[in-house]
């Protein structure tokens, strides 16, 4: 299936309906303490964010349960190998060179997506020899960092294909010097009070979720159309 056409998204971020559905997921007015229409709303904020300077470049606690609250999960033998083992040790060595500030929209962002990056070599090293979903692992690393891995979901997978189809497509429409869709997320974001620190990767995944959900179908969707 190929990615979503670049102008259908333009005009999906650019309707009403994406202010009133990221107002509708995010609720900006919400009183603090009371629960969440959207559990995954808090998967940004939850521990205070994946990102944060002590944690950005180790798996936590919090990083466990965030990717819970997209509907994802850790195998418990993976999660101890993360917290007290050598495979935690790999994944904090491998984010350490990926800075918690680096951004999709970037002109280098490419660079963090090579066959022998980083991201790649943490991705494969998760979702192969330790059997982790495709789903759990790019959720994981989607919360450490937020602005350059997206959320890949099965919604996700309707729009733009597999996690590598996604990324090439984002680069092309985020950081390929066309500043359409990049600034339409950035006013919707705005418009619909949602905090700055809730990237335009995820305000994309949100907007692109709450408008396709109602009708995915598990087995021949036509996806998002």
């Amino acid at each position: 299936m190929p990615p979503v056409p670049l102008a259908r998204l333009l005009r999906l971020v650019d309707s009403p309906e994406a202010i009133d559905d990221l107002r509708a997921y995010f609720e900006p007015a919400r009183i603090p303490g009371t629960p969440p229409r959207f559990p995954g709303s808090r998967f940004d904020f939850v521990g205070g964010g994946g990102d944060r300077p002590e944690a950005a470049n180790r798996i936590t606690y919090d990083d466990l349960v965030a990717v819970t609250l997209l509907g994802a999960g850790v195998p418990g033998d993976v999660a101890l190998q993360l917290l007290e083992g050598d495979l935690g040790k790999d994944i904090a060595r491998l984010l350490r060179d990926i800075p918690p500030d680096a951004a999709m929209e970037a002109p280098s962002a490419a660079d963090f997506f090579t066959t022998v990056s980083p991201a790649r070599v943490a991705l494969d090293l998760l979702e192969g020899p330790h059997g982790m979903s495709w789903f759990s692992t790019g959720t994981l690393l989607a919360r450490k960092r937020p602005r350059l891995l997206p959320v890949h979901d099965r919604i996700a997978r309707c729009a733009y294909g597999r996690l590598d189809e996604q990324v090439s497509w984002l680069l092309g429409a985020l950081s390929g010097g066309d500043p359409r869709l990049l600034d339409g997320l950035l006013a919707a974001r705005e418009a619909a009070g949602v905090p700055d620190r809730v990237s335009l990767l995820r305000v994309l995944d949100v907007v692109v979720w709450m408008r396709h959900r109602p009708v995915h179908l598990e087995n021949g969707c036509p996806g998002l159309t």
